[in-house]
């Protein structure tokens, strides 16, 4: 399978639940075992799995990623947003999930998550499929 792009309006910071985009792209590509990698091009933005069950969980992650990355005096970044490069950093920019019986295999209370840092914004995300050899390889 080649590479899937999608694309997001994001607010001025905060959390997208990507799950089901994920899916299905796993499922479009028709590969039942294989890796599933997330990936984002930008450096102010972030892709983590997390709990998709209580949105307290991602409030709470924006407010903790505020709290050990504030805005500081001493930065230089002539943008202003070197806390949005900090945070995408330490969080990273891709995921990578297990494919197997042509569904992304993640905990119960898991899901794939967009994090905006730095919006409101036009983003985007790439999801690329690889089979190890499953049906539909």
């Amino acid at each position: 399978m080649s590479v899937r792009e999608f694309n997001l309006s994001t607010p001025r910071e905060g959390m997208i639940n990507i799950t089901s985009h994920v899916q299905q792209a796993v499922k479009e590509s028709g590969i039942t075992s294989g890796l599933c990698v997330v990936f984002t091009p930008h450096t102010t933005a972030a892709i983590t799995i997390n709990e998709n069950a209580d949105p307290d969980v991602m409030r709470d992650f924006i407010l903790g990623m505020d709290t050990a990355f504030p805005d500081n005096r001493a930065f230089r970044h002539g943008e202003g947003n070197s806390p949005a490069h900090l945070k995408s950093s330490s969080v990273g920019c891709s995921e990578t999930i297990i494919v197997e019986q042509g569904r992304l295999l993640l905990g119960t209370w898991q899901g794939i998550w967009f994090c905006e840092f730095d919006g409101p914004r036009s983003r985007r995300f790439w999801v690329k499929i690889i089979s190890d050899g499953g049906v539909g390889a």
